[in-house]
Order: C-alpha cells, then structure tokens, then sequence
C-alpha cells in the first residue's frame, strides 16, 4: 500500500515532473493500477484549507478537482481510526511538530503503507523509526 502526503498528490496531480522525481513517476503509476495508492482523509481537508487560504488555485471548483484527482489519478481514501489518532498522539512534537503529519505517519504504518514524501522532517524521523516505510517523492 501506498500513502500519498498532501504536496506529493498536488504535484503529481498538476503532472509537476520538476518535483516528483521519475521512480516516484513509475511507482504512483503501478500503485494505481495494482488499486494501492491512498490518501489520508487529513489530505482532503490540508487541500481544501490551502484552497480556502487562497494558497493554492484549483479549477473548476475544489470539489470538483477533488473527485477529479482521485477519479483519474487512481487514489482511494485510506481509513483514519482511534488507534492512528493514538498512535499519533504518541509521536513526540520534538520530532514531527506538525500534528497533521503525525497522523500521516500513524496511518501509514497502521495500514503498513510506504508513505510518500518530500517532507524533510518525515523522512529524517523515518530514518530513526523502525516501522515506518518512507519514500522520497524527489527520487
């Protein structure tokens, strides 16, 4: 399984291939098609608050790029449990400050997914945590 983090779905989406680098291309690509490739409900809601915030554009309307980028990229939204919320709690501010990013690490490994990202702070915690599976969206 493959967890997608917001800024990785946004570019891939908008086919920004200056950022997402070309095994993560082939990797995306085979997710789709093998039905592996997740979001985190957490994702919707980080897009829709960039939209609201005027930091990003989406066209025609947010809910209709929503469904699009789902529809044609493949993605399916993952489950957000007790136990992710739990597990989340857990991760210490000290490493992953951003609380929306802990519930990502926490969903990623619940569902034992490859969390992908280009999130510094992610993949240098991912260094030091035995049960989390990161790739860098970049590569």
């Amino acid at each position: 399984m493959i967890l997608l983090d917001t800024h990785v779905w946004i570019w891939h989406v908008a086919g920004d291939v200056r950022r997402v680098g070309r095994s993560t291309i082939r990797l995306l690509k085979r997710s789709a098609d093998l039905d592996v490739l997740r979001l985190s409900p957490l994702t919707i809601f980080e897009v829709s608050s960039l939209h609201a915030a005027g930091r990003i554009e989406l066209s025609p309307t947010l809910d209709r790029w929503i469904a699009a980028a789902m529809q044609d990229g493949g993605v399916r939204l993952a489950p957000l449990t007790m136990e992710m919320a739990r597990q989340a709690g857990a991760i210490g501010a000290m490493s992953v400050r951003d609380p929306l990013d802990r519930l990502l690490i926490a969903t990623a490994r619940e569902l034992d997914a490859t969390l992908i990202t280009a999130d510094r702070r992610i993949l240098d915690y991912a260094g030091s945590a035995y049960d989390l599976h990161v790739h860098d969206a970049r590569k």
